[in-house]
């Protein structure tokens, strides 16, 4: 992956623009949110969106459709992120450190998201879900090919593998949804400076310093 890949998810089209379609994910979500999508019906998302049902078929095919533009929007911006990261041609550390707390942050305001997709991604088609698949292995190589930048031009140690730094940085974002608290001790921006030292200590741990 190249640093200077179109940070958009492979086959994404235009950005949801209308109000009302809005409305509707919007419902969606804080129904699926508190009752979980099983217990959410296509009339409750209607009522909630103060919509019509001929309004929400206009713009979505299924409650299906709805758990994947959830999604969408969650990695789209994931991904838009990363891909200013990327373009601001920051060095190594910098780079690796926006990124990081970026996602974290980003993850933590929007974690609503974060928790129903994560609860109920399984429920996805096969053509939605090889997309998500697509879309999380995108991002996990455009952040990994930050590490092994990082490596190559010595400012990281290269005892520890890009890949297995990709894997345990994100993977702990990925685990958010069963622990982050909005109301919680310590705010995300905290947070998300600690986690990004962490894993730079790691990172600059034996680094040649060329």
């Amino acid at each position: 992956m190249t640093e200077t890949a179109d940070p958009r998810p492979a086959g994404a089209g235009p950005a949801r623009a209308s109000a009302v379609e809005r409305r509707i994910l919007d419902a969606a979500l804080r129904l699926f949110a508190e009752r979980g999508f099983d217990r959410t019906s296509v009339q409750g998302i209607v009522e909630a969106a103060e919509v019509t049902k001929g309004a929400l078929y206009h713009y979505f095919d299924s409650k299906d459709d709805l758990l994947y533009e959830i999604y969408h929007r969650l990695i789209s911006r994931q991904l838009a992120d990363l891909g200013d990261v990327l373009a601001r041609g920051l060095p190594p550390r910098e780079a690796v450190r926006a990124a990081l707390t970026g996602l974290i942050v980003s993850t933590a305001e929007h974690i609503d998201e974060a928790k129903v997709f994560s609860r109920e991604m399984h429920r996805l088609d096969g053509a939605k879900m090889r997309s998500v698949r697509a879309d999380r292995r995108r991002y996990h190589e455009m952040f990994r090919g930050l590490v092994e930048r990082g490596q190559r031009e010595g400012a990281f140690g290269d005892g520890t593998p890009a890949e297995t730094v990709t894997l345990v940085a994100l993977g702990m974002v990925n685990q958010m949804p069963s622990w982050y608290r909005a109301d919680g001790p310590k705010p995300a921006a905290v947070l998300a400076e600690e986690v990004a030292a962490f894993v730079l200590a790691g990172l600059e741990s034996g680094a040649s310093g060329r």
